[in-house]
């Protein structure tokens, strides 16, 4: 140490001539969080409590109980007053009763659909660990009349016919399957992806309205997963929609895909544009991304294969694709 530097026994104050305003520094940039998608994953993923179930069934069998009664007492007060219109309540009646039935055997059929690919993709995971060919004729026989009658499908399913005899190997099998059938699928599931981003996106940056983002990603998370099971062959009813929702956003949940920082969209916007950019924007850009998270996820759980040969669309190319007509390049 040099003792000829002179020893600071007090603590050094620097005047300053210009007087510090901290009200005129730059605010500290706030990154988009995606609100209203996180608040539809919470509302997705919340499981009541059993009270809370139970006293839903109570006032649901009561409400049940109150109509079926005032029903039954306003035909037969139709019918001591006017035998005619006695007939036609219980006519109306009727027909509401039949309709009733004709959603419930809907809804069954379509969980029922859905229900069957969940085995047949099951069943391919399995022949894709085990190599065996003999069950991986059985899954592609299954693929194969999934989508016999599909009209845009036939060439490929002519393909799979005339080529299948040639193939001996169970992941080589899958693999034509997932080519020649679920390659076009795949094509249309993913312009339902983009167009439900691009449309929450665009509601997000534009609408000021508070809950305007919230409904809209709901409804057009719900209907792109309704569309995506209809395209895979899972066809599905509000029910239906709603348990796929939740099963989806339960496995984002589960791998934490649900949230999404700036960094992660720094492939697609340029690393900080987010935060240089207004808070609707960044919302509207994180919505429309975590859609599509969401709608590949229902791609995955729609699928009757797993992807094979094909690789899974990337998030970033996605959220690219979907939000580049209307943002710009």
């Amino acid at each position: 140490m040099n003792d000829d530097l002179p020893r600071l026994k007090r603590p050094l104050l620097v005047d300053r001539e210009d007087e510090v305003d901290p009200s005129l520094a730059e605010a500290v940039p706030e990154l988009a969080d995606g609100r209203a998608m996180q608040a539809v994953a919470l509302l997705a993923t919340r499981r009541g409590s059993a009270f809370g179930r139970f006293a839903t069934w109570v006032f649901g069998a009561l409400f049940s109980f109150v109509v079926s009664v005032w029903a039954w007492n306003f035909v037969i007060g139709l019918f001591a007053a006017n035998s005619v219109l006695g007939g036609v309540a219980l006519a109306l009646v009727g027909l509401a009763l039949l309709v009733a039935l004709v959603v419930v055997v809907r809804e069954l059929s379509a969980f029922s659909r859905l229900k069957r690919l969940d085995l047949i993709r099951a069943e391919a995971v399995q022949v894709a660990l085990g190599a065996d060919i003999k069950a991986a004729r059985v899954v592609f026989a299954q693929v194969t009349q999934l989508y016999a009658g599909r009209a845009e499908l036939a060439w490929g399913h002519a393909r799979l016919v005339e080529r299948q005899a040639e193939v001996m190997d169970a992941d080589a099998l899958l693999a034509l399957a997932e080519a020649e059938l679920l390659a076009p699928l795949d094509a249309l599931a993913l312009r339902e992806v983009e167009e439900a981003a691009r449309r929450v996106a665009t509601v997000t940056a534009l609408v000021p309205l508070a809950l305007a983002d919230l409904v809209t990603a709901l409804v057009s998370n719900l209907r792109m997963i309704r569309r995506v099971a209809e395209i895979y062959g899972g066809r599905s009813g509000a029910l239906g929609s709603w348990r796929l929702l939740r099963r989806v956003f339960v496995a984002l949940v589960a791998t934490g895909a649900v949230a999404l920082t700036d960094d992660m969209l720094g492939s697609f916007a340029g690393g900080g544009l987010l935060s240089k950019l207004s808070r609707r924007f960044g919302e509207g850009v994180v919505n429309g991304a975590l859609t599509v998270r969401v709608g590949l996820a229902a791609m995955d759980l729609c699928r009757p294969l797993p992807w094979i040969a094909k690789a899974r669309p990337s998030v970033s190319a996605t959220v690219s694709r979907a939000l580049a007509g209307m943002f710009g390049r």
